[in-house]
């Protein structure tokens, strides 16, 4: 039982959700006795080389550039040295599928993860969007399976597919139920006196809506805001830092596992704003650690929270939201055994590896 997963930047995981699952599951096959090989991207120069992490094979490849050209880069060498050892290949995301037809030429196995309808989102202009469209359709069309991470986004595959060539399979995420209460000392914050957000600072989030409507009036707690740094260059995050009142704490980019599960899981309520995709692995890891979610108000959402969260659909109706949340003790212990009974019975790590482990062997005929 052999396999090699692409698409991501390497394990263990830095980056975001692919990295987090790709590291989990590749843990869990290990144990199941698959042999895994993961590519791996390094900033610079030289040759390929090979190591060997908790079991699994993993080849850097160094990559010069930066950005979306070194990942680019990257995924094309990526899968070119994948075609010579012919292993049948799991590719997380679509935004390189052009070099999977090298897949189909050599006759290897390929399933695609394809992750969220990723060109809607309002970051991109209008060659990167035709390239994300573009890339969205060749995976849909030259893999041998695809995985959608939600209802929705099968859905969304079934107009290029049959609706048989596509297994909805969502992400999941560990269970926190006891994290360190002493890591919000530096950050002067008290267990169930603060709301958290946890996003990329882009439009399509709903931060500046969040924001404001936080902003509204006095809330008599902070709103803490994860996610890359907010520079002022930016037209989009300067509204948004104008927008906030000085409630409002904005604490950049933290890459400390242990710190965000302590953030998210002693925060009074967790908000979730995306408006596109799938199913978002910072909406699971809020029901994972029994997070009461304001979130909203989609077809995405509503299926990963259920009907325990609050939704919103407007800064005005955000904003009463938030003074009921702030406000009613009953309903916050209500809504965080809701998270939790939705998490459990959807987005367990054992159910979710389960699930890709027999696709897998039915795909691969093995």
């Amino acid at each position: 039982m052999k396999i090699a997963i692409l698409g991501i930047r390497g394990v263990p995981a830095r980056h975001g959700g692919f990295e987090t699952f790709a590291e989990n599951f590749c843990l869990y096959l290990i144990e199941k006795g698959w042999k895994v090989t993961v590519y791996c991207q390094v900033v610079g120069d030289g040759d390929f080389y090979e190591d060997e992490w908790n079991g699994v094979q993993r080849v850097h490849i160094p990559v010069k550039k930066e950005g979306a050209i070194g990942t680019i880069i990257f995924d094309l060498l990526s899968t070119l040295h994948a075609c010579k050892k012919r292993t049948p290949v799991l590719t997380l995301g679509y935004n390189t599928a052009i070099f999977n037809i090298l897949y189909k030429i050599y006759r290897i196995k390929n399933i695609i993860n394809m992750d969220g309808i990723e060109w809607k989102r309002g970051k991109w202009n209008f060659l990167e969007r035709t390239w994300l469209r573009l890339n969205e359709y060749i995976g849909a069309k030259v893999g041998n399976h695809l995985i959608a991470d939600h209802p929705e986004i099968k859905k969304h595959l079934s107009r290029y597919v049959e609706q048989n060539k596509i297994t909805t399979i969502p992400y999941g995420a560990v269970k926190v139920s006891d994290p360190d209460i002493n890591l919000l000392d530096k950050y002067k914050l008290e267990k169930n006196c603060y709301a958290i957000l946890i996003a990329r600072p882009e439009p399509e989030n709903s931060i500046l809506e969040i924001v404001t409507a936080y902003s509204s009036k006095k809330r008599g707690m902070p709103l803490v805001v994860l996610g890359q740094y907010y520079p002022a260059v930016s037209p989009y995050h300067r509204q948004v830092l104008s927008a906030a009142s000085e409630e409002v704490v904005f604490l950049g980019a933290l890459y400390d596992h242990a710190l965000v599960q302590s953030l998210r899981f002693y925060a009074r309520f967790h908000f979730h704003g995306h408006t596109v995709g799938g199913t978002n692995p910072s909406l699971v890891e809020a029901l994972g650690a029994s997070s009461p979610v304001l979130a909203h108000d989609n077809r995405f959402n509503r299926w990963v929270a259920g009907g325990g969260a609050h939704y919103f659909s407007s800064v005005e109706e955000c904003s009463e939201k938030i003074g009921l949340l702030i406000e009613s003790n009953d309903l916050i212990e209500k809504m965080k055994k809701s998270s939790f009974i939705q998490y459990k019975e959807k987005f367990t790590f054992s159910l979710i590896h389960e699930k890709y482990e027999k696709m897998l062997i039915k795909e691969f005929n093995i």
